[in-house]
């Protein structure tokens, strides 16, 4: 049974998306959604309260008799379902429903219970409600891609299960399961937040952890392959700069190092007083690309775990309009569903990424040039030079997929649009942000497998795969049983794929 709890965390939300995990509460936080729906529907008969006797936006002015109360609530659902684009894979979708529950959950909304209790099912059941990608300009939150969500919670619409999209009604009779009534301002809720834009940036947030784990164990191997002087990565070196996230990366570096032995000590070869070389045949410093890993990846670090720590603050908080406050027994009209938090932090992680897929195909192009590397044959080709090509069209596809996520890095935060009769006339574009981030990402694996396809290709060129440090020698295995090294030109998309596939699904923890 799923361990019931009152926070949901960010290894809760990981657990659930790709461990198999479930999602359950306790009493108490159910008593405290229905203890903010009873006094809603006390507090709403006789007062002008935002979106239950009144309309929407700039239709605030207009108020709605109570015989139509009901009626409004499923006309903001069933108006603003009107995305564009292809549907969300199922994993975005469920990160969004867990951060749409844990609005709710907050017993700051008014909701009925049976809304915290079908969305559970939804997540529990991996049932996932067709949402479009485009609609959303991030204030009033993801009104398009929430009110979807909410048109399959009436029971309309259609939710991927078990991998195919059916109606939503069909879905639910065959699990037993009753679409949501309206109560007081269940459309308005469901529809009203950031929760899109969190899903999307939660699922973003662990793809660029894992990426940043590969990065430092692609660095690794690449200063194994150059047998670089190791005190580029030591403590003291690091420590003097007294950036947290410099210091982090050289240290995990370390330990990615341990029991290797390719790496060279500046001590025993320059130190000792018995060099006489007038023109060293070996690299005094290597390029930046290898020996400034920590000075590049040390912000990376600290930007993911801001995004981070911003992301779980969000899944925690009420992002809807109004908010309901039982304890002082009022309702706030304000603007908690603005996205400007996570638009910002998906711009900065989006540039993060991009600055690790720059890294990678730097260090690439490393690999590939003999005249700079001087160790290794022209694009790591194990065949006969001129008749074969090794890596080289590799390179066409690293390349130009890098120089896309450098433009697509642009900030999307600072490109508000007014809209909605200037009622939302500066906004976040909180999801148009996620998603660029999360274009970002996915080129990004694309330049890694081949950077990794790259790497093992090296290691077979200058035979030194036994010389490796345990932890790259298990990477250079495990991506070998799979890729084989290669001298005849061979087609490498599948390949590509497979090793992305590879990067993608083992998820590596932290060093």
């Amino acid at each position: 049974m799923a361990e019931k709890v009152d926070y949901i965390s960010l290894s809760d939300i990981k657990s659930i998306l790709y461990e198999g995990g479930e999602l359950s509460f306790s009493d108490s936080v159910l008593e405290r959604v229905k203890k903010s729906y009873d006094f809603l529907y006390n507090f709403s008969k006789d007062r002008v309260i935002y979106g239950i006797n009144t309309g929407f936006g700039p239709m605030a002015q207009y108020r709605v008799s109570d015989d139509e109360r009901e009626q409004l609530q499923y006309n903001i659902i069933r108006s603003h379902s009107a995305g564009a684009g292809n549907p969300l894979p199922d994993i975005y979708v469920k990160a969004a429903m867990i951060a749409r529950i844990g609005t709710f959950i907050q017993g700051e909304s008014g909701v009925h219970p049976e809304l915290v209790e079908l969305l559970l099912e939804f997540i529990n059941r991996e049932i996932h409600p067709y949402i479009p990608e485009h609609g959303s300009v991030g204030a009033s939150g993801d009104l398009v891609q929430l009110a979807h969500l909410a048109l399959t919670l009436i029971g309309e619409g259609k939710v991927s299960y078990k991998g195919v999209f059916r109606t939503t009604g069909e879905v639910f009779a065959e699990l037993g399961l009753k679409p949501i009534g309206v109560h007081i301002r269940e459309g308005l809720s469901v529809t009203n937040g950031t929760s899109f834009m969190t899903g999307i940036g939660l699922v973003n947030l662990f793809d660029a952890k894992n990426l940043l784990n590969w990065a430092l164990i692609a660095s690794v191997m690449l200063n194994e392959i150059a047998a670089s002087y190791d005190d580029f990565m030591s403590e003291k070196l690091n420590a003097v700069r007294r950036q947290t996230g410099q210091g982090e990366i050289a240290s995990r570096m370390r330990k990615l190092c341990e029991g290797g032995k390719l790496m060279r000590s500046r001590e025993d070869e320059l130190y000792s007083g018995e060099n006489s070389e007038k023109i060293f045949k070996h690299k005094v410093q290597p390029y930046y690309s290898l020996r400034c890993v920590p000075q590049i990846l040390g912000p990376i670090l600290e930007t993911v775990n801001n995004v981070a720590r911003i992301l779980e603050n969000e899944v925690n908080s009420a992002t809807d309009n109004p908010i309901v406050d039982v304890e002082n027994q009022t309702v706030y009209h304000g603007g908690n569903f603005h996205g400007d938090y996570v638009s910002f932090e998906m711009d900065k992680l989006k540039i993060a990424v991009t600055k690790m897929t720059m890294l990678m195909e730097r260090q690439m192009n490393y690999l590939y040039h003999d005249r700079i590397n001087e160790i290794l044959p022209p694009f790591v080709n194990m065949g006969v030079l001129g008749l074969n090509y090794g890596m080289q069209a590799c390179q066409f596809t690293a390349t130009s997929t890098t120089a896309e996520c450098q433009t697509l890095s642009n900030p999307m935060y600072v490109h508000s649009i007014p809209n909605n009769n200037d009622n939302q006339d500066i906004v976040s574009m909180g999801t148009n942000s996620a998603l660029l981030a999360k274009r970002v990402i996915d080129n990004a694996y694309q330049v890694f497998a081949i950077h990794f396809m790259s790497i093992v290709q090296a290691i077979d060129c200058l035979g030194v795969a036994g010389d490796l440090a345990p932890k790259t020698k298990q990477v250079y295995d495990e991506i070998r049983e799979f890729f084989p090294a290669f001298k005849d030109d061979t087609t490498k998309y599948e390949d590509i794929a497979r090793v992305q596939d590879y990067l993608r699904n083992k998820l590596v923890e932290n060093i």
